[in-house]
């Protein structure tokens, strides 16, 4: 199979308060597993694209065959997303950027300033869907939002991180709060795995 139900790296209540634990145990167990399915059962018609990584399909999504194209773009993009999620945060996460991440937000205005773009681009996407830091293929940094469970790797941009502002992610804690949800995530990020995603941008 070409995709894997990632485990936490830590525990469902580990991120409590922010993130609530029935919350985790829904969105991983049952969202993230459910993408992960349907794009391996996506792939058994296919077999010649089971040894291309997620990343590879959705930077490639026009080669991919027509039959599966939608299901894989939907499918292979949430279950790469979710991959990237839950290691972008962590238990003891949160406080002021460090490392090279510290120094492509102070490029684009500031943490505070960061922040306030970030939480807006995740407020103002429509129903469901991502708010993003992104790498472009021309090395500009770029906060983004995209719909539903399109990958920046569609644009050919590289996902430094992402927050996930499907309903699922928020509304068992938050309602229909999500600038609540938006700006509570920021206590729960992981900054460590953050820097080691950049670099794997080349920033």
């Amino acid at each position: 199979m070409a995709f894997d139900v990632e485990p936490l790296p830590y525990d469902y209540n580990a991120l409590e308060p922010t993130i609530d634990e029935q919350t985790m145990r829904l969105h991983h167990d049952k969202h993230y597993a459910t993408y992960v399915t349907n794009a391996n059962n996506a792939l058994q018609s296919h077999s010649d694209l089971a040894n291309k990584s997620g990343e590879e399909l959705l930077r490639t999504i026009n080669d991919v065959p027509d039959d599966i194209r939608t299901t894989i773009r939907n499918n292979a993009g949430g279950a790469v997303n979710h991959a990237m999620f839950w290691k972008i945060m962590a238990p003891n996460g949160g406080g002021e950027p460090t490392g090279n991440i510290a120094n492509v937000i102070n490029g684009l205005g500031g943490f505070e300033n960061f922040k306030t773009q970030f939480n807006d681009a995740g407020a103002k996407r429509f129903g469901s869907g991502w708010a993003w830091l992104v790498r472009t293929s021309s090395g500009q940094y770029q906060i983004t939002s995209t719909a539903n469970q399109d990958s920046p790797f569609l644009e050919g941009s590289y996902p430094i991180f992402g927050n996930d502002v499907w309903e699922h992610a928020y509304y068992l804690k938050y309602n229909n709060r999500r600038p609540e949800y938006l700006q509570n995530w920021w206590n729960v990020v992981n900054w460590d795995e953050i820097n080691n995603r950049l670099q794997q941008a080349g920033g």
